[in-house]
């Protein structure tokens, strides 16, 4: 077992209830990182559904969660031949923290150079571009009295103008873009991929904004299981207006596969 899948391990009390332990070292700040709330519930999401894949996610985040004993609740709504929709809430001492619903399906094993399926009609996308991995920039390490653990727990490796803010330089578009995997090493799945989500600083940062960004709501999608390797994570946002913005996350994998998608409502920060 990683330390990623040790940190993010639900067991199974009943066929509803499941104990968690949130891990103090996915914190920023105060406050645990939304995807890695996301990937604990959907541990236990996951195990207790006839379906192996999380393919679809929308989390309301209603309060910060604290480290230390959780429990996960769980209440199937509706489960069919293709696909298992599932309420989950993340409690703390009777409190609910995160309520998600969740669809769970099959999807198909990465296979490299796999056909469609006979008659499957299929589209993408093109990736949107990004410098190779040998010419992005990780941030610099965080002071150690600001209290930002969460880095130590990944690798991001930047396009360089995208973290300008950091010296004072933003581009003043809200964008981020990064190359990511766990700092141990372990292939993504779709508990990585949740993490991934919402892995990246705040795309607002590069608009020229500063300060805590809470998420209040995050929706996103498994699009395909990820070949082994690094993610690309490709941040942007479509409006910040009245205190608020979007934050919208494309994910694809080291075969160039087109593997997530997300779409975020958040708090504009001050500092």
């Amino acid at each position: 077992m990683t330390k990623f899948d040790d940190a993010t391990q639900a067991i199974k009390v009943d066929d509803t209830t499941y104990d968690v332990c949130l891990d103090a070292g996915y914190t920023i700040g105060t406050a645990l990182n939304g995807g890695y709330l996301m990937a604990v519930l959907l541990r236990a999401v996951v195990d207790a559904s006839p379906h192996d894949h999380p393919v679809a996610t929308s989390a309301q985040f209603l309060r910060v969660a604290r480290p230390g004993p959780a429990t996960v609740r769980l209440e199937r709504i509706r489960s069919g031949r293709t696909t298992t929709v599932t309420r989950a809430s993340l409690v703390q001492d009777g409190t609910p923290f995160v309520e998600a619903f969740v669809t769970t399906a099959n999807l198909r094993p990465y296979e490299p150079g796999a056909e469609p399926e006979p008659g499957e009609l299929t589209w993408s996308a093109p990736a949107p571009p990004m410098p190779p991995i040998e010419e992005c920039r990780p941030l610099p390490a965080p002071r150690p009295e600001s209290n930002m653990p969460f880095n130590s727990q990944v690798e991001l490796l930047f396009d360089p103008p995208t973290i300008g803010w950091y010296k004072g330089t933003p581009t003043g578009r809200p964008e981020m873009r990064a190359y990511f995997r766990l700092a141990e090493p372990q292939d993504p799945d779709p508990f990585v991929i949740a993490l991934a989500v919402d892995a990246l600083p705040p795309v607002v940062f590069s608009a020229g904004a500063r300060g805590w960004a809470p998420t209040v709501e995050l929706t996103w999608y498994l699009r395909a299981l990820p070949a082994p390797g690094w993610l690309t994570v490709i941040g942007s946002g479509s409006l910040i207006a009245e205190g608020w913005f979007d934050e919208n996350v494309e994910v694809r994998d080291s075969a160039g596969r087109l593997v997530a998608q997300s779409r975020q409502l958040a708090r504009l920060g001050r500092g």
